[in-house]
């Protein structure tokens, strides 16, 4: 999950509750989805999000949820923007692996320290999550007045973005006092080594230029010439890309971002060979839901009105076919939302369009979320605003008013059904190791079922083509919404040690155990992939031995009545000689052993580690 560092004196300031307290503050935020995940040294919060709302991958986002969280704004708001005087203009020598680019500029800012800080936040996690480590989008942030426009006599300034060879031009990239060629930015600058993946095999590379020369190198670095500094007033942005969708979404969340800050946007032509568009794209979307199925899913009985008032709350608009009710236009100006530094303020934008076709899976996708025969059905047009792409389907919009209303202010009840549920047979197991495990001293985990290869395979030491657990063909996620989540885990013990590399600044001794899904590839499978639930554990102390997972092993084994053998095997993850198989009632069912010291090293750890897996059916 991302998660964002805030200040919440500056939390306070741009929400004009300078009186909340950090306790209030973090009741708030929880009430928003936002979880408190700790504070940093400097006494900032660090906050964790749904990765569906990058709107809130700011301070200045957070603080826009809250306000309307409090009541204090309403309803849409899209900011004016100036007409453009500056084109940037896209020739045929773009390579085609990434041939988008977009733009907004933004006067009036005047950054301080402080938001600077949080613009280069949000463009880091905006590279991390959107932009898929910028190789989906990558955002450029340049000194407008360092810029020098080509074709001083054309109605409007211009920019070029264009292929290079990589040796081309140089040009002097940031962090750095020479002067370089692409080619050698990537080869002997940390940061184009960093991605260097993302255009090395490209035969041209791209780059943007002004009357000057490069400043530019998408989507690696930028040059020092422009570099926003604290002071800076007036900010070009550029955005290039291999979605236009994509890059456009995440212009809106740092115009919003920008513009709550003080900051005018202007508008900024893209000039393609077959089509001139205008940016930052502002429009509005529209979704349809029922008065019914609102009610049918919260579980309350409420009426148009305040409906109508939850979504205004929600930072949304909507109109009924109702006359009596009607709806944001109702709203008087004192009410509605009129935007700037003071009373207003947004950023935001999500997930990428594939995802549209994704989160609504399985689920109906008409628009009006619900029978639309009845012509005297009560139906809310919804208005969505610029920076909330992760509002895909009339569910959502459910979601917004269930977070207005309060989600802890619904009432429990049981459902309207003629029969009553209890727990099945592999939750009973699950909850009977869980407690065994918990009464051995683990401390029990649950953790993310989605990970990458690297973690599964490279970094233990393993590859998916040995005869060992955990090396099967991992069932692949076809868009991944981030690397870092790339693959269903084919094994926990991975996972566990990811914890403990997090953690080592924590006491010792750590015991640690799971039980949740793994999964792999099988064409023998109605869905070709087989799934099975895993037991792991680790115990992480300066005298860890073979021997400590073992007796934690043996007194599971005794606790359900099974025979336990552990006859020696070898596992690239393990210490050879201090590694067996995991035999229950005659079946192999997994792996026991001391991790590999490469393992250890891999993972920062310092201390010896020993640990086990096992499939739980094995328990029964």
């Amino acid at each position: 999950m991302p998660v964002v560092d805030v200040d919440p004196d500056e939390l306070r300031e741009l929400t004009g509750k300078e009186d909340k307290s950090d306790e209030e503050l973090k009741d708030d935020l929880f009430g928003l989805g936002l979880e408190f995940e700790g504070e940093t040294e400097d006494g900032e919060f660090e906050l964790e999000f749904a990765p569906d709302r990058l709107d809130r991958l700011s301070v200045e986002g957070i603080a826009r949820s809250l306000r309307y969280h409090y009541g204090d704004d309403r309803g849409v708001y899209v900011p004016s923007t100036n007409d453009a005087q500056w084109t940037i203009e896209v020739e045929e020598s773009v390579p085609e692996e990434r041939p988008y680019v977009t733009g907004a500029i933004v006067r009036g800012a005047e950054l301080d320290e402080e938001e600077l800080e949080s613009l280069i936040q949000l463009q880091e996690k905006l590279h991390a999550t959107m932009g898929r480590k910028r190789a989906k989008g990558a955002i450029g942030v340049h000194d407008l007045t360092m810029l020098k426009p080509l074709g001083e006599g054309d109605e409007n300034k211009r920019i070029v973005y264009r292929g290079v060879e990589p040796d081309e031009d140089k040009f002097v990239p940031l962090d750095d006092d020479s002067e370089r060629t692409p080619a050698e930015v990537l080869a002997e600058h940390p940061i184009g080594d960093d991605y260097a993946p993302l255009v090395e095999d490209l035969d041209r590379y791209p780059a943007i230029y002004d009357a000057i020369g490069l400043f530019s190198f998408p989507p690696v670095i930028n040059g020092q010439r422009t570099e926003v500094e604290a002071g800076s007033r007036d900010l070009f942005i550029e955005m290039t890309g291999t979605d236009q969708w994509t890059i456009d979404k995440m212009l809106n969340i740092v115009c919003y971002a920008l513009e709550a800050r003080g900051g005018k946007i202007e508008d900024v032509e893209v000039e393609y060979a077959d089509e001139t568009v205008v940016r930052p794209d502002l429009s509005t979307d529209t979704k349809t839901v029922s008065h019914d199925r609102i009610e049918s899913l919260l579980g309350i009985d409420i009426a148009g009105t305040d409906v109508i008032d939850l979504l205004e709350r929600a930072g949304l608009d909507a109109e009924t076919n109702d006359d009596e009710i009607g709806g944001s236009d109702a709203r008087t100006p004192d009410t509605a939302n009129t935007g700037g530094v003071d009373e207003t303020t947004e950023i935001e934008t999500v997930p990428t369009r594939e995802l549209e076709a994704e989160s609504v899976a399985g689920i109906e996708d008409d628009e009006s979320s619900g029978p639309d025969e009845d012509a005297d059905e009560l139906l809310y047009e919804v208005e969505i605003p610029p920076y909330r792409v992760d509002v895909l389907h009339p569910l959502d919009i459910v979601d917004d008013i269930g977070r207005s209303y309060g989600f802890n202010d619904l009432e429990p009840k049981y459902p309207d059904v003629s029969t009553v549920g209890g727990r099945h047979d592999r939750s009973r197991l699950e909850d009977a190791a869980r407690d065994a495990l918990v009464g051995l001293g683990f401390e029990d985990l649950l953790n993310f079922h989605m990970t990458n290869e690297e973690e599964l395979f490279d970094r233990m030491g393993l590859d998916a083509d040995d005869d060992a657990l955990g090396a099967e063909d991992p069932a692949t996620i076809t868009e991944p919404y981030s690397e870092d989540y790339t693959v269903i885990r084919t094994w926990a013990l991975p996972s566990l040690l990811m914890v403990l590399e997090n953690n080592t600044h924590r006491a010792y001794p750590q015991d640690l155990a799971e039980i949740g899904l793994a999964a792999h590839v099988d064409t023998d499978e109605a869905t070709n992939v087989a799934e099975h639930r895993t037991v792991a554990g680790v115990v992480a102390r300066t005298d860890a031995s073979y021997e400590d997972a073992k007796a934690r092993l043996q007194a599971i084994a005794r606790a359900f009545d099974k025979d336990l053998e552990t006859p020696p095997t070898d596992h690239p993850s393990f210490i050879s000689g201090r590694t067996a198989e995991v035999v229950l009632d005659g079946e192999s069912v997994g792996v026991i052993g001391e991790v590999h010291p490469k393992v250890l090293v891999e993972h920062d750890l310092e201390v010896p580690v020993s640990g086990f897996e096992f499939e739980l059916d094995a328990l029964r």
